[in-house]
């Protein structure tokens, strides 16, 4: 049994095929015939059931003669139903060559779908040359830590950002504000000799890489929960999940979810200039990561996270790897907005900060392709290097971030688009014509009387 919406298209499809048929006729018949009036359309009019008015010689009245009935539905379509019996297909009223035109009509606004979001030279330069900037300044500028008797030492700009990192939160200050209440949290045990369950690599080393509290991004969650309830959550060397209560540190606990957020964020600050500093976001995940044989020792990838933090790949070398990260991303933004503008577009049309594909066609793809060609240079210095400390981890985050959204858009949202695009313009053709008809017909019954029956 077919559903409403399809009897009504069949019942749409059949009328204008009746219609179709009659006018086609009446265009045989005057192509034809040696002499073609008004009286032979009439003719076949009738033949189709039409009840046309008989012609006379008495004068009809101006109201009778300036009159349009429109016929009510069900009526037009039982007219058509007598002479177009079956399933009815819109197509058949085309010839083939129209239909040919029809196809090509659709293929050619695929083309321009797929050219509003292609990339052209320009571009493909920007996307590059954000890259290799990124990358120039990833590779020159920030470097790999080394501990040294000065203290951990990379590029120029890592030493400037952890010189900064010091200037901002003194020594002096930053001892007194560890030593003061305020900042003393429950999951703060640099050994085993306050815990009731035995956390495997806890120590002065390593208990805040090891230590979820710690983690600059999750410590938000699992090091206010911590607080609030006087326990510490851990993820060994081992790769061990471990939650105990801190019984010996009671007191460092609180009530109130605001107040617990406060300590931990003093103990962020008193603790980010440490010589075993915080970790870089999500490091302490990386200790579930126990498989792989990597290196001449056959390390797995925990024990080369933990031996990364240990050689001083911490929170601030982090904050000085965002660096070129953010470039790559000014660089597109930038580039893609002053094209955006010679293009004639708007300076609020241009402002690249959304990343929606119908306001924005290109930005996701460009800004894709420079952290690609960034990520892949920084790659190829890992493998030369065979270094681990070369990684840029937030440029590597954010190659993962756009990888999937350009493969999301690629699978899912492209073809939606695409059809919803090439729908809309066939609409817009289609309005066009529904205007045509609409004035066509305003300008028929302008002094006429329309009667609905």
């Amino acid at each position: 049994m077919k559903s409403r919406g399809e009897n009504t298209e069949q019942e749409i499809n059949k009328v204008i095929i009746h219609h179709d048929m009659m006018l086609k006729e009446i265009q045989n018949q005057r192509e034809n015939a040696p002499k073609f009036d008004a009286s032979a359309a009439e003719e076949i009019l009738r033949s189709r059931g039409y009840d046309l008015p008989q012609k006379k010689r008495t004068t009809v009245s101006l109201a009778k003669r300036r009159a349009v009935v429109i016929r009510p539905w069900n009526e037009v379509f039982a007219e058509a139903d007598r002479f177009v019996s079956g399933e009815c297909d819109i197509k058949s009223i085309f010839t083939e060559e129209e239909l040919q035109q029809n196809t090509e009509a659709i293929h050619l606004m695929n083309i321009e779908f797929n050219q509003i979001h292609r990339l052209d030279k320009v571009d493909v330069a920007i996307g590059a040359l954000a890259g290799m900037v990124g990358s120039a300044v990833d590779t020159l500028m920030v470097g790999i830590p080394q501990k040294t008797s000065e203290g951990l030492k990379a590029g120029p700009l890592s030493n400037y950002i952890r010189d900064y990192f010091d200037r901002k939160f003194p020594e002096e200050e930053m001892q007194k504000l560890a030593n003061s209440k305020e900042s003393k949290v429950p999951f703060d045990a640099q050994d085993n000799r306050h815990t009731t369950i035995r956390v495997e690599g806890l120590s002065a080393y390593y208990h805040r890489l090891l230590q979820l509290g710690h983690d600059p991004v999750l410590g938000f969650v699992f090091g206010v929960a911590d607080i609030l309830t006087g326990r510490m959550t851990t993820i060994d060397k081992n790769g061990k999940v471990v939650s105990q209560v801190m019984e010996n540190y009671a007191e460092r606990k609180e009530t109130e979810i605001f107040k617990a957020l406060a300590k931990q964020i003093a103990h962020f600050k008193s603790d980010v200039t440490t010589s075993m500093g915080l970790p870089v976001p999500f490091m302490s995940l990386f200790n579930l990561l126990q498989f792989g044989n990597i290196g001449e020792y056959d390390q797995t990838i925990a024990e080369i996270v933990q031996g990364m933090y240990y050689e001083g790949y911490d929170f601030i070398h982090f904050c000085s790897m965002s660096i070129p990260t953010m470039l790559v991303e000014v660089i597109v933004r930038m580039g893609y907005a002053f094209k955006r503008i010679s293009e004639g577009y708007s300076i609020k049309d241009s402002i690249p900060v959304s990343l929606n594909r119908e306001k924005h066609p290109k930005l996701a793809t460009m800004l894709f392709l420079g952290h690609s060609a960034a990520t892949a240079v920084n790659a190829g210095k890992v493998t030369f290097s065979e270094n681990p400390m070369a990684i840029n981890y937030p440029q590597w985050i954010a190659f993962t971030k756009y990888s999937y959204s350009q493969l999301k858009w690629a699978v899912m949202e492209k073809p939606s688009m695409r059809e919803a695009y090439v729908s809309g313009k066939i609409y817009e053709e289609m309005q066009k014509v529904f205007d045509e008809v609409e004035n066509t017909f305003e300008e028929y019954t302008r002094d006429k009387k329309v009667i609905y029956s």
